[in-house]
């Protein structure tokens, strides 16, 4: 064999089976077409999150009036923020290069594609491998729709030389409704279109309900139940055309309708691999796809699309090739964010899963003025629930709507996945005056 472990991607994933894998003594190889990092690092959670960051101080200059604060003239520089933020993608994609090669993985550039099971060519160059990982993550999804050519996706957004004054997004998931969060608060007239009667599906009903009010309250306009028909030019720029027979006025069409597994052109289905409808390498709990010595993690095999999820799936992978332990990968309690504004975030079941898969359940709740926004003046509260086992009193689910939910939603994921009840977090005294304290003091 020209390697033990053949990489196909250097995503968060990718990278971290191949340093570990190496660390373990393998000959390991990665191949990377595209920048180190993957969606993660380079148009997706960082330079998302640096986004959301910068549209944050629009409000935080406003609030700060009602500290005694006076602020001066305040003026936003879209082609700054881009600068900056490149600058610090290239500076961890120069970290994650550093850590590959001092962990002794060989890099190739290239698109690779197996040709055999147990063979891989990229760049020319084939090799043997005992075992090959696909890690590819996915791909932006793209409208099927008239003037799709005159749209954006999310990967777009990261290099638009200017921001657009006027934004329509497509989509009621994760992704649009960040982008309308961010491109709302850095100063954009924003209309969001779904097709569904409420946003992000998957999640709590009564969470996204909440967020979605709060958006509204500062100002993003909705049209739900709507679908967009089609795009043409304008004379004031674009015209985006309804399924009502609404026409709207936009700058820019953002569709985040989705991402897909990113799997064509591997050559898998050529070699066995089974694919699912969506394009997804169908896996196994050690994450083993269906032809032996290859196997899957992260976005490309469509479980749960997280980066620290990919991360530990790579982990788990890690221990069962290299390391004598066949760990199963484990899908349990594992918490999310998304970061619009405010954030939403949560840990474990929906008040909906819950009552169809347990029954009997208890739902705690309380829906607050953050103490914050009683100097502002600001009209913004947020939510905190919690979902409980009736017979166990086990905390099945928790959910907050507000300022930082991520940050406090990661501290309780803890005490969710080690089995905490309720009772336990009635007995656990709060830091006060914090939302967070709301979680251990809920009647």
């Amino acid at each position: 064999m020209d390697c033990d472990f053949f990489v196909i991607g250097a995503g968060s994933g990718g990278v971290r089976a191949s340093r570990m894998a190496a660390a373990a003594g393998a000959r390991v190889v990665v191949a990377e077409a595209g920048p180190l990092g993957g969606t993660c690092v380079n148009v997706g959670c960082i330079p998302k999150k640096l986004l959301s960051y910068a549209a944050h101080y629009a409000e935080d200059f406003a609030d700060a009036a009602g500290f005694g604060w006076t602020v001066g003239e305040r003026r936003f520089d879209w082609p700054t923020l881009l600068a900056n933020k490149d600058r610090e993608i290239a500076r961890l994609g120069g970290i994650y290069e550093r850590l590959l090669v001092e962990s002794g993985v060989e890099i190739v550039r290239g698109r690779a594609r197996l040709t055999a099971p147990g063979e891989v060519e990229v760049a020319g160059r084939r090799f043997r491998a005992q075992h090959i990982l696909v890690a590819t993550g996915g791909r932006a999804l793209r409208p099927d729709v008239v003037g799709a050519d005159l749209t954006l996706v999310s990967d777009d957004v990261f290099h638009l030389d200017r921001q657009p004054g006027r934004v329509v997004i497509a989509g009621s998931g994760y992704i649009a409704v960040e982008f309308a969060s961010i491109f709302h608060g850095l100063g954009s007239e924003v209309t969001l279109v779904h097709r569904r009667t409420r946003l992000l599906r998957g999640f709590d009903h009564e969470a996204a309900e909440v967020l979605a009010l709060e958006m509204a309250k500062k100002g993003v306009l909705f049209r739900p139940q709507e679908t967009i028909e089609r795009i043409d030019r304008a004379a004031s720029g674009l015209a985006v055309s309804l399924g009502s027979g609404a026409v709207l006025e936009a700058d820019a069409v953002l569709y985040a309708i989705g991402r897909a597994p990113a799997t064509a052109g591997l050559g898998l289905a050529e070699v066995g691999v089974e694919l699912d409808p969506s394009g997804a390498v169908v896996v196994d709990a050690l994450s083993r796809a269906s032809v032996a010595g290859v196997y899957a993690i992260g976005d490309v095999t469509d479980r749960i699309n997280l980066t620290p999820v990919a991360i530990h799936e790579a982990m788990c992978l890690v221990r069962t090739l290299f390391g004598d332990a066949p760990t199963r990968v484990d899908h349990e309690m594992v918490p999310s964010a998304v970061f619009s504004h405010p954030n939403l975030a949560a840990v474990g079941l929906t008040e909906e899963a819950a009552r169809e898969r347990r029954g009997e359940i208890r739902v705690f709740r309380s829906r607050f003025r953050p103490l914050r926004h009683t100097l502002t003046g600001r009209d913004e509260t947020m939510l905190v629930k919690l979902v409980v086992d009736a017979r166990s009193d086990r905390v099945l689910g928790a959910h907050v709507v507000g300022a930082d939910a991520g940050e406090i939603v990661q501290g309780f994921a803890v005490a969710l996945k080690m089995g905490a009840t309720k009772a336990q977090l009635d007995a656990t005294i709060g830091i006060h005056p914090t939302a967070a304290e709301e979680l251990v003091t809920l009647r």
